[in-house]
C-alpha cells in the first residue's frame, strides 16, 4: 500500500528518524497510538480557544515519544489557527537565572514563534502586519472609507489605541501597548528604524532600560524575571489579531532536574509553580503551556519537581488511576510503552514510507515484521528501556541496508548475533547519583 506523501516530507521523516530526532513535518504519516493523550490536548485547545488556559506535563523516559507528541500537538494547533512557540531547555536556557538563562529561553521561544503560514518560526512581524491589516480592513468596511482615504489612517489609529488600552491594564501592559503602537506608527510613517526598535524590544534584545528608553516610549524591558508576563500579553494580542490563542511548548525539562545547585533549581521550580498556578486558577487567558520531562524530572523527591512541596501536592497522581486506569485530566500525562500491536503498525508505516521515498516495491510482509518485532522485544532491558525512538532507528537502519545491498536478505540481517543480543539503551538522562556531587554547580 503506497502512502500519499510528498518527497519533502518523506525525506524529513527518514532523515530525522534515522538521526533519532523529532521531525517538524509529516508526523501524521507515522503517528500510532497515543489517541487518549492527543484527545486530552485537543480538549485543552478547546478550553484555550474559549478564553481559558492550560498547563500540562508530558512524562516519559528517554525516547518514549514526548517530543514527538508535543510536535504533533504543535502542528495540529497551527492548523487550527493557534500561534505556537517552542524551546528546548539547556544549561544556557532555563526558566530563570542570574546569567540571563530565563531571557535566553524567552528569546528562543520568540525565535520559534510560528503560525500556519509561517510554520518554521520568525512569525513575529507577520503577526503584527496581519493585525494591522485586519484593523485597516475592518475599519474601512465599518466607516465606509477607501484604502487611499487619509481619514482611514486616523480611524485605524483610534481603533488601535482603543484595543491597546485594554492591554495596558495588565502587568507590563502599558509598555507592551506602547511598543505595539510604536510599530504601527513606524509602519504608517515609513520609519523603518522605529519598526526595528519595536521588534527588538519584543524579541527581548535590549540590554537595559536606558537603551530602550532612547528609542521607544517605555520604562521597562523583557528580562529574566518578567518574561512570562509578556507571554500572557502576547496571548491576548494574538487573540485580537484573529488567532485562537497562544501555545508554549517547553521540551527537555530534565535540564532543570540536572541543576546541581539547590537554590538555583528551586528558583526554577518556583517559576514552574507560578506559571502552573496562573494557568490552573484562571488568571491567564488564551494561553497553554506544555512541558515535557523524564519521570526523574517530575517524581524524584530529592531533586525533581516532587522535591518542591508545593509542586508535589499539585502534581500528585490520582489515587484511583491504578490497574490500567488512566486519568487524562491529570496535569501530568504519562507516556506508557506502545503495545506490540501499535509497534507492528509503526513498522508497517515505516515500510510504506521508505519504499515510497526510494521508489521500490516493499517485500517485507507480516512474517518479517513479526520476526523483527519479536527480536527487539526479546532484547535485554526491552521491558523497561525499549522505546519508539530505538525501534524506529533500528528498523530504518535495516531498511537502508536492504535497499542499498540488493543481495542481502532480511533473514541474513536479523540473524546477526550482534543484533540479537544487543541490550536496550540506557537512559542517558539518568543522573549517576554516586558521581553527581562531583560536578556541583556553584554559579547560580
Amino acid at each position: 500500500m503506497a502512502v500519499n506523501i510528498n518527497r519533502r516530507e518523506s525525506a524529513a521523516l527518514i532523515n530525522s528518524l534515522t538521526a533519532g530526532v523529532v521531525p517538524r513535518i509529516g508526523l501524521r504519516h507515522i503517528a500510532v497510538g497515543r489517541q487518549g493523550e492527543v484527545n486530552a490536548f485537543l480538549q485543552d485547545l478547546a478550553t484555550i480557544e474559549d478564553g481559558g488556559a492550560a498547563f500540562r506535563f508530558v512524562c516519559g523516559q528517554y525516547g518514549s515519544g514526548k517530543s514527538f507528541l508535543l510536535q504533533t500537538i504543535r502542528n495540529n494547533a497551527m492548523e487550527r489557527s493557534f500561534v505556537v512557540m517552542d524551546a528546548d531547555l539547556s544549561p544556557e536556557r532555563r526558566l530563570t537565572g542570574t546569567n540571563g538563562q530565563g531571557l535566553s529561553t524567552y528569546r528562543e521561544l520568540i525565535q520559534h514563534l510560528s503560525t500556519r503560514t509561517r510554520p518554521e518560526g520568525s512569525a513575529l512581524e507577520s503577526i503584527l502586519q496581519k493585525w494591522i491589516a485586519t484593523m485597516q480592513a475592518t475599519t474601512a468596511k465599518e466607516e465606509g472609507l477607501q484604502a487611499n482615504d487619509p481619514q482611514l489612517v486616523v480611524a485605524v489609529s483610534e481603533r488601535i489605541a482603543d484595543i491597546l488600552s485594554e492591554l495596558s491594564e495588565m502587568a507590563y501592559g502599558f509598555a507592551f501597548a506602547n511598543v505595539i503602537d510604536a510599530y504601527w506608527k513606524g509602519m504608517k510613517n515609513g520609519d523603518d528604524a522605529l519598526k526595528m526598535s519595536a521588534l527588538r524590544w519584543l524579541r527581548g534584545e535590549f540590554a537595559n532600560k536606558t537603551e530602550a528608553k532612547r528609542e521607544l516610549p517605555v520604562d521597562s524591558i523583557i528580562d529574566d524575571q518578567n518574561w512570562y508576563e509578556f507571554l500572557k500579553l502576547f496571548a491576548l494580542f494574538v487573540k485580537k489579531a484573529g488567532y485562537k490563542g497562544l501555545l508554549v511548548f517547553i521540551d527537555e525539562g530534565v535540564n532543570l532536574y540536572k541543576i546541581n545547585h539547590k537554590q538555583a533549581r528551586d528558583s526554577n521550580y518556583e517559576k514552574v509553580l507560578t506559571v502552573f498556578n496562573d494557568t490552573m486558577q484562571g488568571k491567564a487567558e488564551y494561553i497553554g503551556v506544555f512541558m515535557s520531562g523524564t519521570p526523574q524530572f517530575i517524581y524524584d523527591e530529592r531533586r525533581g519537581l516532587f522535591s518542591y512541596e508545593a509542586l508535589r501536592s499539585r502534581l500528585a497522581d490520582n489515587r484511583f488511576a491504578v490497574q490500567g486506569f488512566v486519568d487524562f485530566t491529570s496535569p501530568v500525562i504519562k507516556l506508557n510503552q506502545l503495545s506490540s500491536e501499535e509497534i507492528y503498525l509503526l513498522l508497517e508505516r515505516l515500510c510504506e514510507l521508505h519504499s515510497s521515498h526510494y521508489s521500490y516495491e516493499n517485500t517485507l510482509g507480516k512474517d518479517e515484521l513479526t520476526t523483527f518485532l519479536n527480536t527487539v522485544l526479546g532484547r535485554l532491558g526491552a521491558d523497561q528501556l525499549l522505546t519508539p525512538r530505538e525501534v524506529t532507528r533500528d528498523f530504518l537502519g535495516l531498511l537502508n541496508i536492504l535497499h542499498q545491498n540488493p543481495g542481502t536478505t532480511f533473514d541474513t540481517l536479523i540473524n546477526e548475533q550482534g543484533f540479537k543480543v544487543q541490550s536496550a539503551e540506557k537512559d542517558p538522562e539518568q543522573i549517576d547519583e554516586e558521581t553527581d556531587n562531583l560536578f556541583a554547580e556553584f554559579d547560580i
